[in-house]
Parts: structure tokens; sequence; C-alpha cells
């Protein structure tokens, strides 16, 4: 943190100690509370029925602004989308083990899938009434795009490294507060908004970055820590006022507007209707946290960070094949996420950082996914080799 101008974060966040010592609540913190618990991956409790095989046709996935069922998949005669200015787009088939032993993706009905989205839902505890299940999902694939930024350009006196460094810092504090996941993924994208709508000097840097953690705990998390609180995690550095008026830079820069559709919502849903082990979820929810070290990451839509981290996960784990098990992930896969060229390139991203991980300074996320809760998967030997990891995305 010296070297990026950054003070010195307290003996609280240093994630190589005990656990126990690092869970320590904030001796300032007035609303308390104990860890809450983490979304489990599912287990598998069905398993998806092949329909009726019409072997002149074929489902692929393409993404249409003129339905709500074409956001999802598409129905054509040919293999491949022709876009509106006459390209050609192929279909994304990203199936480490291929399909053998099953019919054809024709059996991929969309009711078939919307059964599954609705029962993904729920299992989540992401609704309360089925009923509405499936709008909540057509919504999200629609919102999701309306706060993606166009480039990774960032002001000019950052850089890549120490916008890592910061996030690296966040990700520690997130963890000693024992917020929801999803308040980690908000405060990155509102750090990542709020870095190209509002002026921001570097020596206020770390105080943006812990304004945007808190408006995302207002947002998703029941109990807050006091500001006090928040102002002793950053040595005093910044007073409460200081604190106070970041904020409300940030919601006049932003507009008031705190919408995100969460990639790891996307990734849990995806891994539900794929009927994934526990260990490819926990391995894509590392690779996936990743990326918000990675300044390439933040042009990219969330389902299709999902969709790259568990397949990456899949290919990293090679876990013996089913045919059950093929046929629910060509079903989750129908979900669009992106061209093959897109999906490939986060791959290549992720796979990069995952080679890293352990070297870098900016170390927090691999020593939180290598404890006994989250199965040691950032020590997974196929991770440590970039070259090879590259070499299966190529």
């Amino acid at each position: 943190m010296a070297r990026t101008g950054f003070c010195d974060s307290k003996p609280l966040l240093d994630l190589h100690k005990k656990v126990d010592e690092r869970r320590a609540p904030l001796r300032t913190w007035a609303n308390a509370c104990g860890p809450i618990d983490r979304r489990q991956p599912i287990a598998d409790e069905s398993r998806m029925a092949t329909g009726k095989v019409e072997p002149e046709h074929r489902w692929e996935r393409r993404l249409s602004m003129q339905t709500s069922e074409g956001i999802i998949m598409g129905f054509h005669e040919d293999s491949r989308t022709h876009t509106a200015d006459g390209c050609v787009d192929e279909p994304v088939l990203l199936y480490p083990h291929g399909l053998q032993g099953l019919h054809s993706l024709q059996a991929l009905v969309p009711s078939l899938l919307r059964h599954e989205v609705e029962m993904a839902l729920e299992k989540l505890n992401l609704i309360w009434d089925r009923t509405f299940a499936w709008d909540m999902f057509l919504d999200m694939m629609r919102t999701q795009t309306w706060n993606s930024l166009p480039n990774t350009d960032l002001p000019r006196h950052f850089t890549d490294a120490t916008r890592a460094v910061l996030v690296d810092w966040l990700i520690q504090v997130h963890e000693m507060m024992h917020f929801q996941e999803e308040t980690l993924y908000l405060a990155i994208h509102l750090l990542n908004r709020s870095l190209r709508k509002i002026q921001v000097t570097t020596a206020n840097l770390q105080l943006l970055g812990m304004v945007c953690l808190f408006l995302a705990a207002k947002k998703e998390e029941c109990l807050l820590p006091e500001v006090s609180g928040l102002c002793y995690l950053m040595d005093h550095t910044y007073t409460k006022h200081q604190l106070l008026r970041m904020e409300r830079k940030v919601l006049c820069g932003l507009k008031f507007d705190l919408s995100f559709t969460s990639p790891l919502h996307f990734l849990l849903l995806v891994a539900s209707v794929a009927h994934c082990s526990a260990k490819v979820v926990w391995m894509a929810r590392y690779l996936l946290e990743l990326s918000l070290l990675e300044g390439q990451c933040v042009v990219f839509q969330p389902v299709q960070l999902a969709g790259a981290a568990l397949c990456l996960s899949r290919q990293v784990l090679q876990e013996p094949p089913t045919p059950e098990g093929e046929a629910a992930w060509c079903l989750a896969y129908s979900i669009h996420v992106g061209s093959e060229t897109v999906l490939l390139r986060i791959m290549q991203i992720l796979a990069s950082a995952a080679a890293r991980a352990h070297s870098r300074e900016t170390c927090a996320t691999f020593i939180k996914f290598s404890g006994l809760e989250t199965m040691h998967v950032s020590g997974h030997p196929g991770l440590k080799n970039a070259s090879s990891l590259l070499g299966i995305c190529t």
C-alpha cells in the first residue's frame, strides 16, 4: 500500500493471520454482528428430460431484442446467426467433453429452460414467488448492459496496478466485515464507474474505495458499520466529514443510480441449471473474483464473465462427464453468453490471472479461496501453469 500512497492497514486486515484473529470485530463497530452464512453450491436434485428430435433443425443461442423469449434463445434452420449488418456469427459451443451420447441440441426447448431457471432462482433464494421468476430473469438479461463501461481507460493519474491494489484492500475489508458476496461485486462496480464519472486525486483514492464499499453495504446488507469504524480502518487518515462529503460526491456523480446485475448471480444460476459439482462452482467463484482485479474485464457483461469462469473451471478440473451432466450443461449454455471469441478472450485473462495469483502482491483472493470451506480451489495444480491453461483456451 505504501508504494501507491495508501495508508497502512490495521493488523486486523492481515489475511495471512489465523482465521480467528482476522475475524475479530471492529472495536468501534456499534452494530457488531457475527459471520453471515454464504450461499453454498446447490446439490443435484433433478435431471432434465430430452424432447423429440427433429434432425432437420438445430437450436442455437443468439441475442435478439425483438421479443422477450428471443433474449434467451433463437430457433434457426441454419447453423449460423446472421447479424443485421450481414456478418456471420458462429454459435458458441464450448463443451470440453463434446456431445457424445446426446441426440442433438434440438432437445433444449425454451419451456424446459424456463422451468430450470425458475427452479434455480427459487433454490438460490433470489425470489419469493416462482410466478415472477422468468420475468425477473429476463429483466436481469436486459439490465446488465445499462451501466456497462465502453472501454478500459482510466483517468490519467491512475494505473491498473494502482486500481488492483485498492481492489485487493477492499476484498480484505469486505472479508473481515463478513459482508455478502454481492456487496463486494457492487462495490467494485461503483468504483469502476466513479473513477470515470468524478474527479478524484490519488490521495483520495482509498477514501473513494471505502465509500463505494459503504454504499454497496447500504444497498445489500442489513447491519452497517459506524462511519467512525470505517475511518479507523483507514488509520484515521480521513475524517468522518471527508467520508460523508465523498459519499455525496459519488452519489451525485452516479445520479443516485446504484443498480447492478451481479455476475455472481449469473454464475450461480447457470451452475444450478447445469448441475455443476460443488468444486466446479467454488473454482468458478474464485476465477470470477479474480476478474475484479483485472482492469481488462470491466468492459465485459456479467453473464459473459460468469459463463467464461464456469467454462474454464470445468476445463481445469476435468471431471468425468456423464450424458445427463452434458445435457444439463448444454441447456445452461443455451443462455446467451456472447460470441466464442469474447468467451475465449475472458478465459485467457482469467487463466493468466490465476496462474500468477499466488505470487502477486495482491493475493487476498488467493488466500481467501485456499481454505477448507472453499475446497482449496486456489491451490489446484491445474492453475499454476499459465501456458497449459492458455493452450486449452486457444
